[in-house]
C-alpha cells in the first residue's frame, strides 16, 4: 500500500495482488469420508441407497425426477422436410429491373444470370415469386414459379421452363 499526502488528504492506493480476504473468512471445506470421527464419515452426507448415493451417478440433462419432462409435453408445430431446401426467392419486378438497368443482356434468364446480377445468394433453388405487373416479355427458367408470376409472365407473351 502507498499514501500519498495531498492538501491534507491522504489517499491509499491498493494493488489488485494485494488483495486478501479477511482473517477468519475463509474456511477450508470439511472432508467427506474421513471416519466417523469427522462428523462426515460413512454415507459422506450422500443418504442411505438410491443413484445419488452412488459414485458415478450423473443425471440426464432435462430430467425431472420421473415427470413428464417439458420437451415432451410441450405441442409440437410445424414440420422439417428431409430434403431441407434453401429456397432462393426473387420477384418479377426485380427482373424486369434488372433488365431496363441492362444487368441482364439477353431476354432468355437462367437462374446463372440471377445469381452474376445479385438478385440471389445461392444458386441451390431458385422460386419466382409475383410483387408487381410487368411490362417486358422474356423467358424465365427456374425450379418454381408462383401461380400468379406464371400468369403474369404470359399475359406479357413471356415464357416459363421449368428446371
Amino acid at each position: 500500500m502507498y499514501e500519498f499526502l495531498n492538501r491534507s488528504k491522504t489517499f491509499i492506493v491498493m494493488n489488485l495482488f494485494e488483495l486478501r480476504p479477511n482473517y477468519g473468512s475463509v474456511h477450508s471445506s470439511k472432508r467427506l469420508g474421513r471416519g466417523q470421527g469427522s462428523g462426515k464419515g460413512g454415507t459422506s452426507t450422500r443418504g442411505h441407497k438410491g443413484a445419488k448415493s452412488r459414485s458415478g451417478y450423473s443425471r440426464k440433462l432435462g430430467f425431472e425426477g420421473g415427470q413428464m419432462p417439458l420437451q415432451r409435453r410441450l405441442p409440437k408445430f410445424g414440420m422439417k422436410t428431409s430434403a431441407g431446401k434453401n429456397v432462393a426467392i426473387v420477384h418479377l419486378h426485380d427482373i424486369q429491373r434488372a433488365c431496363e438497368e441492362s444487368l441482364l443482356s439477353s431476354l432468355t434468364i437462367t437462374p446463372d444470370d440471377l445469381f452474376r446480377v445479385g438478385l440471389i445468394k445461392s444458386r441451390s433453388y431458385v422460386k419466382v415469386l409475383f410483387d408487381k405487373e410487368i411490362t417486358i416479355a422474356m423467358t424465365l427458367s427456374s425450379h418454381g414459379i408462383s401461380f400468379k408470376a406464371k400468369r403474369a409472365l404470359e399475359s406479357c407473351k413471356g415464357s416459363f421452363q421449368l428446371i
